[in-house]
């Protein structure tokens, strides 16, 4: 989320979590003055960072009342332990692509809560682009995951269809946007409304 009054409009919905990317070249940043009351939600609110200090992350949680960080870069299993002591959730990030391997996952295990995969490409996230979702079939961990990657508003049936006992949910982003970090209400509400429908 980047905009307060789109916020206030997509936790209507009944989404889960509200993310906050805190990555100045993303255009999805919220900037290093965000909005007013941007973060005034009842809503669990995700930290989005790439490879960015412990310490900066921790602070800005505490800051702004985040319940979960994103780590989206390079980020190491210590790094996800230091968070989870502090009483964070932590979200894990993985790039994927067809050579993807699903051991580099093993030594997060236990330090994440949950994984995410996302497409791979040479910016972090944000590309609009799927990767091929039936090599899901070959993760065997024991920490639940979030599909990321092009999601789109027609997308929800092979969702639903993919049937990974990990699947926790899903990070819709660039498929319902009006623009880098505004959401477009009516597709998500139709995206929402056709998942919980069958």
């Amino acid at each position: 989320m980047k905009f307060a009054q789109n916020r206030e409009e997509v936790e209507k919905l009944g989404v889960d979590l509200l993310g906050y990317i805190f990555f100045a070249p993303s255009e999805r940043f919220v900037g290093d003055q965000p909005e007013t009351g941007l973060f005034d939600s009842a809503k669990p609110k995700v930290g989005v960072f790439v490879d960015e200090n412990v310490f900066e992350i921790l602070g800005l949680a505490k800051n702004f009342d985040f319940e979960y960080i994103q780590l989206h870069g390079k980020e190491n299993p210590l790094t996800c332990s230091i968070i989870q002591k502090q009483g964070l959730k932590v979200i894990k990030a993985f790039p994927v692509d067809d050579q993807f391997n699903f051991t580099s996952t093993l030594s997060f295990e236990g330090l994440a809560d949950y994984f995410l995969f996302d497409t791979k490409t040479k910016q972090h996230g944000g590309s609009g682009k799927k990767f091929n979702w039936q090599i899901l079939d070959s993760y065997k961990g024991k920490t639940p995951f979030f599909l990321s990657g092009g999601i789109e508003p027609e997308d929800a049936e092979k969702i639903l269809q993919l049937d990974h006992p990990m699947l926790a949910g899903v990070d819709l982003n660039s498929g319902f946007e009006d623009e880098p970090g505004l959401k477009n209400i009516k597709k998500l509400k139709k995206f929402i409304e056709k998942i919980q429908s069958l």
